[in-house]
C-alpha cells in the first residue's frame, strides 16, 4: 500500500497541508480579516462575499460551505471573524468546527469595539494559534485516506482525448490503493449522464443523479435562456469543442473506471470509499470550494486553454494535454501530458506519472498554484439577497 506524509487530526482525520485559515462570517469582516492575514506569514485568508441578507436554503448553504472549510483536515486551527449582527450563527459555526477537536477562536469586530482593536487582537490570537499548529508532526499516511477531487476548466480539444482520461488512469490507481475521487460539474456532464448514471451500483444512486440534471434544466427553463455559449464557452468553442455532449463526454472521463458509489449535495462530506459525484456547478472557483467544504485534500485540474485558479486550504494540481499551451503557461501547469498525443506515451504511462505527482504533492511539493499564491474562493448561492 502506497503512503504520503500528512497530519493527523484529533478525529482521526489525516490532512495534508497544515494551515491557519482566518475566516469571516461575512462580507463585513473581510477587510479585518485581511488586516490580520498580512501580519501572520504562512496564514490563509477566506473572504467572501456572502454572510448576511440570506435566507432558507441560501443561508444554510453558506454556512454549511464555511463550517466545511473550518473542518477540513488541511486546516489545522482556525480565527474565526464575525461583525455581530449578520444572519450566520458565527457561535454554531465555531462549535461545528471545534467538534473535530482543532483549535477554533472567534472575536467579534462589534464586541471588541471597532477595526483597530479586532485587527490588534486578532493579530495576537493568530500568531499564538499559528505557533500552536506548526509543531504538529508529520506522519505516515495510508493512500487510502486520500480524497481527491477531479476537475477540468479551460477546456479544449486535448481535453477529451488526452488530459482527461489521463486522469482517469490516476484516478483509478488512487481507488485501487482504496483511496476516493470526487467529481462535480453537474453541467458539463449533461448529454453523457446515461453513461455516468450506468456506473451507478444501485437505481437510488442513478435515481439521484439524474435528478441533478433535471433540477439545473428546471432553472435554465424556468429563466428562459439558452445554456449555449456560456457552455461550452467561447473558449471551449474556439479549442474545437464543438457541443455540450461533446465536452461531457471527455468531462465524465476525468473519474477513470470505477463504479459510482453515490452521489451529494454541494460541500456535503463524502460518506465512503470509491467514486463520488457531487452535485455542483461548473464554474471553476465554485466547485473547487465545494469540493474543500466536502473534505477532499486535494484536487487534480485538467485544461487544456489555461488557468491559473487554486483554493486557500487545497493543493491544485494543474494538467494539460495541450503542448502549445502548456509551454506558454508553463508557470502554471504542473504535468505536460502531452506526450500522449504525440506518440511518445500511452495513457498508462501518463496516468503512472501523473499518480506519482499526486503522491509527491500530498507529501508536501509544493503545486504551481500554491507557489504563485492563487487562493481564489467562492461560494455557489442559491436565492436572492434580502
Amino acid at each position: 500500500m502506497a503512503a504520503i506524509k500528512g497530519y493527523r487530526r484529533p478525529n482521526g482525520k489525516s490532512g495534508i497541508r497544515n494551515h491557519l485559515l482566518l475566516m469571516p462570517t461575512v462580507v463585513c469582516a473581510n477587510q479585518v480579516v485581511t488586516k490580520i492575514q498580512q501580519q501572520i506569514p504562512g496564514s490563509i485568508a477566506i473572504p467572501h462575499q456572502h454572510g448576511c441578507s440570506q435566507v432558507g436554503e441560501d443561508k444554510d448553504r453558506t454556512h454549511k460551505v464555511l463550517v466545511g472549510m473550518g473542518r477540513n483536515p488541511n486546516v489545522g486551527a482556525v480565527l474565526l471573524v464575525s461583525l455581530g449582527c449578520e444572519v450566520m450563527d458565527a457561535k454554531q459555526i465555531q462549535k461545528e468546527i471545534a467538534e473535530t477537536g482543532k483549535p477554533v477562536v472567534w472575536i467579534d469586530i462589534q464586541e471588541e469595539g471597532g477595526s483597530v482593536n479586532t485587527i490588534h487582537k486578532g493579530i495576537e490570537i493568530a500568531d499564538q494559534l499559528i505557533n500552536e499548529i506548526k509543531n504538529t508532526p508529520l506522519v505516515d499516511i495510508p493512500l487510502s485516506e486520500l480524497i481527491v477531487g477531479v476537475k477540468c476548466g479551460g477546456s479544449d480539444a486535448t481535453s477529451g482525448l488526452c488530459s482527461n482520461p489521463v486522469l482517469g488512469r490516476a484516478s483509478d490507481l488512487i481507488i485501487q490503493e482504496g483511496g476516493s475521487i470526487v467529481m462535480g460539474e453537474t453541467t458539463e456532464i449533461i448529454g453523457a449522464e446515461h453513461i455516468l448514471a450506468e456506473k451507478a451500483v444501485n437505481n437510488d444512486v442513478k435515481n439521484k443523479l439524474y435528478q441533478s440534471i433535471a433540477r439545473f434544466e428546471e432553472e435554465i427553463n424556468r429563466m428562459g435562456v439558452d445554456m449555449r455559449g456560456g457552455n461550452p464557452s467561447p473558449g471551449n468553442i474556439e479549442g474545437g469543442l464543438s457541443s455540450i455532449e461533446e465536452k461531457s463526454l471527455g468531462c465524465i472521463s476525468k473519474a477513470g473506471s470505477a463504479p459510482l458509489q453515490g452521489v451529494v449535495d454541494y460541500a456535503s462530506e463524502i460518506p465512503g470509499k470509491g467514486f463520488y459525484f457531487m452535485d455542483s456547478p461548473g464554474n471553476d472557483i465554485e466547485c473547487v470550494s465545494g469540493m474543500a467544504a466536502a473534505g477532499i485534500q486535494l484536487v487534480c485540474f485538467t485544461t487544456g486553454r489555461g488557468t491559473p485558479t487554486g483554493n486557500p486550504i487545497v493543493p491544485v494540481i494543474k494538467i494539460s494535454g495541450n503542448e502549445e499551451m502548456a509551454r506558454r503557461m508553463s508557470d502554471n501547469i504542473d504535468v505536460d501530458v502531452s506526450t500522449v498525443l504525440t506518440g511518445k506515451e500511452n495513457l498508462d504511462l501518463a496516468g503512472k506519472r501523473l499518480f506519482n505527482e499526486i503522491i509527491n504533492v500530498s507529501s508536501g511539493h509544493l503545486t504551481k498554484a500554491e507557489i504563485l499564491g492563487h487562493q481564489e474562493f467562492s461560494i455557489s448561492r442559491i436565492g436572492i439577497s434580502l
